[in-house]
């Protein structure tokens, strides 16, 4: 039995966990940079933002009762949106609050030379060592880094409550004068830009498989945490607009610290700026703890290295994790401009919350096991709330967070495509609810295309196409007309060239016409479909089939498949033209000649089965009495999950087709099936391998195809 971590994270621990990932850079620096964008409207745009926030925290708190599991948001995306989206959030996430930490760490550097004087050159290396600390207390164990935390928060908001207290009676109503000055766009701005402040709110799910009774902690310390902190930021900027030169305040790294100095004094200014050192310093601790329970969550399904999951045996914390985020995180302080990545990880911060929100509604939606002890209230509203309003917020965070943010998403995902893909065991619910609704939609297709009525086959031939092939060619089509009270056109293309006058060469008749016509009629009075036959004389035999195919209104266009009558020119393939421009579904026939039909193979890949194709080959079965086996060919990489999965769909789609066989999801090295007597497969998924039985090819008009998105939903369910 593997390591698992010791619950000894009480409810005041979490709640100074989340408390202290927030309380940082968002309401020590950032204030002075919003009020550039919205000017006093600042204030609200606090409000607004923790208000916004609520959604996720909400879906946030759900989960976690659910699968009180280390990893947080990636374990959620991961469960519920498949391990492609959990391994991007796992990454960025991780990214992200290393960002965040490194700039926590480096922000309280300009408040700390407020009180004492230090060399430039010991600046880095002070800093460089802090982190080092940290990390040390995280690796000592979570029950330390929880006490250090309540300790951290208790002064840290101590002072806080000083300096709205002793700065609210200096407070000017002038500087709130124009309060919309900046607008509705300075408003949301400045709301994008502080949307950060509050993103420790949810870290404490990171830690969810070390909180004592999740069920109740959890959803206590994420909301108390986030209405608390939320009050606290409005009062403090408040203070800090009302106090304050709003002229020169955006000039200003230590934005509180200067308004301390005219409503506190010096005692005030050394108290702030203790205060602020302390909550840099708890930001990046709350960042080192929950940061790396990413790549240990991770590691533990195989999508990271399996070392990042292992747990000392010594200390009783994921020791590789920790050291591995330490690293990262000494390194942006050495070597990256911190404030600019901070920025850009904050965008994919937000994006990760639209995820969170949209995973909830696949657990909900979906099949598998879920059931969280707290359920968000007004589902799903709340969650629509949250993606809409995250995504809005993206647009005002400007171009380089975006682009950086889709950097993070390519390094993802190439990492998943390149390492996690072959690894993965689990697939997401939403993939799953997904499959059920392309599935069930397909099922409803395929009913409607087997109930179809006056189903009208055209048969092309041309003047080279052996009798054989086109007894073969009126077979089938009499079969697929027969299921659906329909009829059969069989036309010879005769192809003169451009030079010779077409009126002519229809008047003049060959012996070849003639025999045709016997022929045909021969194989007409053979079966019990309407059979009419006749000759087209063109210049070109493509064009000649699409008019005839809307002339007769035809449902399906047969082909003789590699026939020399089609072949075209080095320029154009005629049989390809055909396909893309005739009005109906086109098949062509190829391999051996149709004998005795007793097992039809229908097969598909990479997506559900077509319903016009199963139709067909349900008629040729009903028809030939012959039994119908349904075949999905996996890819290399597919999941025992995946394939589960497909197999009940299978099932599905037996119930509506009448013809019995069997039904085969056929891996890559599974070997070979005994050839049946007709295989029909798709244009868009033709089989990679030359096969002795007749071989239908069938090409589904736009009508019969789903769309562009329809057929990507369907790839990402199959």
């Amino acid at each position: 039995m593997g390591k698992t971590l010791e619950r000894d994270l009480g409810l005041a621990s979490v709640v100074a966990i989340s408390i202290g990932a927030m309380v940082g850079s968002g309401i020590f620096i950032l204030p002075a940079l919003a009020v550039g964008i919205a000017g006093p409207a600042v204030v609200l745009a606090y409000l607004v933002a923790g208000i916004l926030v609520l959604p996720a925290a909400l879906s946030k708190a759900e989960m976690a009762t659910a699968m009180p599991e280390s990893g947080g948001s990636y374990v959620y995306i991961e469960r519920g949106m498949g391990p492609l989206l959990g391994t991007i959030a796992g990454l960025g996430t991780w990214f992200s609050l290393s960002f965040k930490g490194a700039l926590a760490l480096v922000g309280g550097v300009p408040y700390v030379l407020l009180l004492v004087t230090v060399p430039d050159a010991w600046v880095l290396p002070l800093t460089l060592g802090l982190a080092a600390a940290l990390v040390g207390i995280n690796l000592v164990g979570a029950k330390l880094t929880g006490r250090l935390q309540v300790v951290i928060v208790a002064v840290m908001l101590a002072v806080l409550g000083w300096f709205v207290a002793g700065g609210a009676p200096d407070v000017g109503s002038a500087n709130f004068a124009g309060f919309f000055a900046e607008g509705p766009g300075g408003l949301v701005a400045a709301t994008g830009l502080v949307f950060v402040s509050y993103a420790g709110v949810t870290k404490v799910a990171s830690v969810a498989e070390e909180i004592e009774d999740p069920d109740r902690n959890i959803p206590l310390g994420i909301l108390g945490s986030l209405a608390f902190t939320t009050l606290l930021y409005v009062l403090i900027v408040a203070v800090m607009v009302g106090v304050a030169d709003l002229s020169t305040i955006g000039e200003t790294l230590t934005p509180m610290a200067d308004v301390a100095a005219v409503t506190l004094g010096p005692l005030g200014v050394a108290a702030v700026v203790a205060a602020a050192v302390l909550a840099l310093v708890s930001t990046a601790n709350a960042g080192i703890l929950s940061s790396s329970r990413y790549p240990f969550a991770m590691a533990r399904d195989r999508l990271v290295p399996d070392s990042l999951g292992a747990v000392s045996d010594r200390l009783g914390t994921p020791a590789p994790a920790i050291t591995l985020t330490g690293a990262v995180l000494l390194v942006l302080i050495a070597f990256v401009p911190i404030m600019e990545i901070a920025k850009l990880a904050s965008a994919f911060q937000i994006l990760v919350f639209v995820l969170i929100n949209a995973a909830v509604v696949a657990f909900r939606e979906g099949h598998a096991e879920y059931e969280p002890s707290f359920r968000a209230p007004l589902y799903p509203w709340v969650q629509v709330f949250g993606v809409v309003t995250g995504v809005v917020l993206l647009t005002q965070m400007g171009t380089v967070p975006l682009v950086g943010a889709a950097a993070i998403v390519v390094a993802g995902l190439a990492w998943y495509l390149t390492y996690a893909r072959h690894r993965a065991e689990r697939e997401g619910v939403a993939v799953s609810a997904l499959r059920r609704r392309v599935g069930d939609e397909r099922v409803r297709a395929t009913r409607e295309a087997l109930a179809q009525p006056g189903y009208e086959v055209l048969v092309a031939v041309g003047e080279r196409t052996p009798p054989e092939r086109e007894r073969d060619l009126v077979r089938v089509a009499a079969d697929a007309a027969r299921a659906h009270d329909g009829g059969v056109s069989v036309v010879r293309f005769d192809v003169e060239p451009d030079q010779v006058p077409l009126t002519y060469a229809a008047e003049v008749s060959s012996a070849g016409d003639d025999a045709f016509e016997a022929f045909t009629g021969e194989l007409a009075a053979e079966t019990d479909v309407p059979v009419s036959f006749g000759e087209v004389v063109s210049h070109d035999a493509a064009h000649a089939v699409v008019n005839v195919a809307a002339d007769h209104d035809a449902d399906l266009v047969l082909l003789p498949a590699d026939d020399p009558s089609f072949a075209g020119s080095p320029l154009r393939d005629d049989v390809g033209w055909i396909r893309d421009r005739a009005p109906c579904d086109v098949g062509t026939l190829a391999g051996g000649p149709v004998g005795e039909v007793r097992d039809i193979r229908v097969v598909t890949g990479r997506g559900p089965y077509d319903p016009v194709k199963l139709a067909l080959g349900d008629a040729l079965a009903s028809a030939n009495d012959a039994r119908l086996h349904l075949e999905y060919r996996l890819g290399r990489r597919t999941t025992d999950r995946r394939a589960d999965a497909i197999d009940a769909y299978h099932g599905e789609v037996r119930d509506v087709v009448e013809s019995p066989g069997r039904t085969v999801v056929a891996r890559p090295d599974g070997g070979r099936e005994s050839a049946p007597d007709l295989t029909l497969v798709s244009a868009d998924h033709p089989l990679d391998e030359a096969r002795p039985e007749p071989v239908l090819t069938l090409h589904l008009h736009d009508r019969n195809r789903p769309g562009f998105l329809r057929r990507l939903a369907e790839r990402l369910a199959f």
